[in-house]
């Protein structure tokens, strides 16, 4: 018995074992290799004696599944990276909005309800979820496609056909996108929600679209056709619903200003861009007098509408008349007293009062904005050129070329479609009675105006299904607020889910369809395949599959 004892290897101690699967969920064996190699080799005695050899870490992790562990390893990798990321970010914010201003003390957020927290632990529980389940249902059906399942196929044959299908490990996994209700329910997870429904609906498009479904469609059908129906309806929740037009709310949190900066700079883009319709405060008027702040001209134009569009008396014309305005639009008398006598409508005298003729005005507005929004334009799409500078180098003429090409349409689509918008107003009240389609007619400049992105019809789509996100939001809060339909309790993230399930089908059917590198690489990374591209890999087997050929 003594022989025997002694001739058995020893075995490890617990705080080895623990320290083992420790570093097993933490790093692969490569990883560990590399840090023995340049860490654990210059350490203290008592470390290198108690950290096992790369070779013994290798064997101990390729004797068993290493999938699951590799799983929870990008797990984590993901949780602390996003965490550290967002409070950096918080950190950087708070400094930059404190300069010059005194702190406000908040009150402390307990970790487990922070916002930061919760919103790293739901991503890195879709990404563990995901991969697990998707190992399981892929493996589950081959299991069930081998020759001993054959009676259970044959006693159970519509739950066979579920779990063998292609598709099966697709849509299992997708169940995963649950994880996001782990995030509070606010804007955020709207926006990602419609986020992944938009791109999905766009993937699904691309793949009907490789399949012939749509080979005899018009050739001015496209992706531009959803500007004009998103500006109407963003116009017309701008005018009467804004507290459900996108915007940013007042908060420090990363998700804030990242993902809804753009949503308020939306609204702020088209204001700031309207120097002919949206009168600004003159330079030579006194300090001491109100004068209407663009909500409340907003606010005025939008009471017009429900009063039927009144006429303009003016105060020139009738200066003992006590009663030029109506008792709700007296906000904006500053702008209305000094407008010219001759025109006929209270909108037109808020929104050109110093000229009577609309088509001028609308005329003028171009002058006055196009040149501003070339400059804005030229900034941006310079900014965008700059990691594509060797194509500059090599071929000048034909980049800057095109480069002035995309400023030029971008900047007429952007100037034709804000100045259509309001300049639409002034001709409805010139086409149309005053009862006739009172409060609509905002919808129909918006539409009107959308229709200028037939010019960028070719490349701008990006800016079309951005238009089209910030749609949907609208209109499903305006739908909330006027009682057309009910909030139901994490639809968000139903619709979530249901928007990742089509995405990984769409994937497994034609992973061609899906046109972003960057999500083909995320999908890659969700069922455990790596940071890769299968579009690009099958292009470059392709590839060296005729060079053998050739030779």
């Amino acid at each position: 018995m003594a022989s025997a004892n002694s001739s058995s290897p020893a075995r490890d101690s617990p705080a080895q074992v623990v320290l083992r699967n420790t570093l097993r969920y933490t790093i692969s064996a490569k990883e560990y290799k590399t840090l023995h190699q340049y860490l654990i080799t210059r350490s203290p005695p008592i470390v290198q004696k108690r950290a096992p050899l790369p070779q013994r870490f290798d064997a101990i992790v390729r004797n068993k599944d290493d999938y699951n562990a590799a799983a929870i390893r990008a797990s984590l990798r993901v949780f602390l990276a996003t965490q550290s990321g967002l409070k950096l970010w918080d950190i950087i914010l708070t400094q930059i909005r404190g300069r010059g201003k005194t702190q406000n003390t908040k009150p402390k957020i307990s970790t487990l309800k922070s916002p930061n927290f919760r919103l790293s632990l739901s991503v890195s529980l879709i990404l563990l979820f995901h991969r697990v389940l998707y190992r399981f249902f892929s493996r589950l059906r081959s299991n069930l496609l081998s020759k001993d399942a054959a009676p259970f196929r044959r006693r159970n044959p519509r739950i066979s056909r579920t779990l063998t299908s292609r598709l099966a490990p697709a849509v299992g996994a997708s169940f995963a996108g649950f994880a996001l209700g782990v995030y509070p329910g606010d804007q955020l997870r709207i926006t990602i929600a419609i986020y992944a429904a938009v791109r999905a609906g766009e993937f699904a498009y691309n793949s009907l679209e490789d399949d012939g479904w749509f080979k005899n469609k018009p050739w001015w059908v496209g992706s531009w056709m959803l500007m004009p129906l998103a500006a109407g309806q963003l116009l017309h929740a701008f005018v009467f619903d804004r507290d459900c037009f996108p915007k940013v709310m007042a908060d420090t949190q990363f998700y804030t200003v990242v993902v809804l900066t753009m949503q308020k700079a939306y609204g702020d883009f088209i204001l700031n861009n309207t120097p002919n319709y949206v009168q600004r405060r003159p330079p030579t008027y006194p300090s001491n007098l109100p004068w209407p702040s663009n909500d409340q001209i907003v606010d005025s134009l939008a009471e017009m509408s429900k009063q039927n569009w009144p006429p303009f008396i003016s105060p020139i014309l009738f200066p003992s008349s006590r009663h030029t305005l109506p008792a709700t639009l007296t906000a904006i008398a500053p702008i209305t007293s000094p407008a010219h006598p001759s025109i006929r409508s209270l909108s037109c005298a808020v929104l050109h009062p110093g000229d009577p003729s609309c088509l001028r005005n609308y005329v003028t507005f171009y002058l006055t904005a196009f040149p501003a929004l070339a400059k804005f334009f030229t900034l941006v799409f310079g900014l965008f050129a700059i990691p594509r500078y060797k194509s500059y180098f090599k071929d000048p003429a034909r980049e800057l070329n095109g480069l002035a090409k995309r400023v030029l349409r971008m900047t007429v689509f952007m100037s034709g479609a804000i100045g259509t918008s309001w300049g639409s107003i002034c001709l409805f009240q010139y086409l149309l009675p005053r009862t006739v389609l009172a409060t609509q007619r905002w919808f129909w400049g918006g539409f009107l105006g959308g229709l200028w992105s037939f010019l960028e019809r070719k490349n701008g789509r990006g800016q079309y299904l951005y238009s089209a996100r910030m749609s949907i939001d609208s209109v499903w809060k305006v739908g909330v607020k006027r009682g057309w339909w009910r909030e139901g309790k994490n639809g968000d993230v139903s619709v979530f889910v249901l928007s990742l399930m089509l995405l990984n089908v769409v994937y497994e059917m034609n992973p061609r369809a899906v046109d972003s590198g960057l999500v083909r690489k995320g999908l890659g990374m969700l069922r455990g395949e790596g940071w890769v591209d299968r579009v690009m890999d099958m292009k470059k087997v392709k590839s060296a599959e005729r060079e053998t050929g050739e030779n």
